[in-house]
């Protein structure tokens, strides 16, 4: 089946996403967000999140299917995220899938989240042509995961070359958007700030570029894909605290400005390095900080002088959504990979190698 039909669900955090592909082409982009609920806690509580799953997956159904002027009986596939993520938040979005798979008898296929944020780079609205492509890779950024990998087949081989040890780039800013008292959610805001800020006020570290975790290209150190960024949260947190010790206004632009350009730089560079050393001639951006916009002008200029070609989705389609469920889930159905027996349950901690389950 070439262009399948797939409806996709996602439910991992605090977005319920419903989207409709046809093939590459996006039919339906539905979001309903929790986030504000979430702002006066300062992060995600797993309980509101899940609630509002369950109060939102009908009403964002029917305007999916609204949008995508299509019926149910229209659909050749359900997809749904099946981890990595909530554990109660996921179980919403499963248990629904499952209801409309068995009362419809259509195939059913629980993919990976961080997967379908790569395969929305797949999907017309992308932009991607990817016809000469030989090798692919993907660089993902998340809030919860920051991961240099190798497709070499979307639906059934993912290599991952090099991820982060400690907190992921999304952690990190939320985490510098409280030390600075910018609020919640870090990302958009940090990066709103860093437009009055000086990226050169301060110099941050670059976790894990030191020659000894480096290496050389004949003999790689073992975190020369790897990335770190506590070390950078805890430099933050020190130059904030030099200026309040002293009773001074904290410069939260520049510190933003100067935190976001380490951010960019250490996971551009890296990442253009693995592609180089790997055969990687393509790389899709994906994830939520995708959406960053120093991350995206640095890793564009950086791959064009590498001559590498990059995929960067819309920012609608960075954040979690249905769609990138549904993008993915089309691309199982046209490789005839086998849908997912109805007994899987969510996975909380599914590995980025595990595609569907």
């Amino acid at each position: 089946m070439k262009h399948p039909i797939v409806l996709g669900i996602e439910t991992s955090c605090d977005e319920t996403g419903i989207g409709i592909v046809a093939g590459t082409n996006l039919l339906a982009h539905q979001v309903a967000s929790s986030m504000d609920e979430h702002v006066a806690f300062g992060g995600v509580i797993p309980e509101i999140a899940a609630r509002a799953h369950v109060t939102e997956f009908l009403p964002v159904l029917d305007a999916a299917l609204e949008e995508a002027k299509v019926s149910i009986d229209d659909v050749d596939a359900i997809a749904v995220t099946a981890g990595p993520g909530l554990a109660g938040a996921l179980m919403v979005g499963v248990a629904g899938a499952k209801a409309l798979a068995l009362a419809t008898g259509k195939p059913l296929y629980g993919i990976n989240h961080l997967i379908a944020h790569i395969g929305v780079g797949y999907l017309d609205a992308s932009g991607a042509d990817l016809s000469n492509v030989n090798q692919l890779g993907a660089l993902l950024v998340s809030g919860g995961h920051t991961e240099m990998l190798k497709i070499n087949s979307l639906t059934s081989d993912v290599e991952l070359l090099g991820g982060t040890i400690d907190d992921a780039a999304g952690e990190a800013y939320d985490k510098v958007a409280r030390l600075i008292g910018a609020g919640y959610p870090g990302g958009p805001i940090i990066d709103k700030m860093t437009r009055e800020g000086n990226p050169q006020a301060f110099t941050f570290p670059r976790g894990l570029s030191a020659p000894k975790n480096m290496g050389t290209p004949a003999a790689p150190g073992k975190d020369r894909y790897n990335w770190s960024f506590s070390g950078l949260k805890t430099a933050v947190s020190r130059a904030v605290e030099q200026f309040e010790i002293r009773d001074m206004e904290v410069p939260a632009t520049d510190i933003a400005a100067s935190f976001q350009e380490a951010v960019a730089d250490v996971i551009t560079k890296k990442a253009v390095l693995a592609a180089t050393e790997q055969g990687i001639d393509h790389i899709l951006l994906g994830g939520g900080v995708a959406a960053n916009s120093r991350l995206r002008d640095l890793l564009t200029e950086r791959t064009q002088a590498a001559g590498i070609g990059l995929t960067i989705p819309p920012i609608n389609l960075c954040t979690d959504n249905g769609a990138m469920v549904a993008a993915l889930g089309a691309q199982l159905v046209a490789d005839e990979i086998a849908p997912s027996a109805l007994g899987f349950s969510a996975d909380p901690t599914q590995q980025v190698s595990l595609i569907s389950v």
